[in-house]
């Protein structure tokens, strides 16, 4: 399990890297945190304020196959997190 730890200033262009090379960044958006995630070979943007029975976050966006298609999703209010950008935080990946 992971969770948020230091800020991270970068642009747009940066994050796409960041993703890239840690395959995972939590992002807060209008204050509300989710989890951008690589795993059993699928991109995935996870709910951090919505636990399913488990625990684990749950998912909001559709599994997709590459970063540039998890960030083209309409999840946030039919919004991608291309185009909600401007307005997130980005936060490293930590494990718990």
């Amino acid at each position: 399990m992971f969770q948020a730890g230091d800020v991270v200033e970068t642009d747009f262009e940066g994050f796409l890297k960041l993703l890239r090379s840690k395959t995972r960044a939590f992002v807060s958006i209008n204050d509300h945190e989710y989890y951008i995630t690589h795993t059993d070979g699928y991109w995935r943007v996870q709910d951090c304020e919505a636990l399913n029975d488990k625990g684990h976050f749950t998912d909001c966006s559709e599994l997709v196959n590459t970063v540039c298609e998890v960030v083209e999703l309409p999840w946030i209010a039919g919004k991608s997190l291309h185009g909600s950008f401007s307005g997130a935080t980005v936060y490293e990946a930590v494990a718990a």
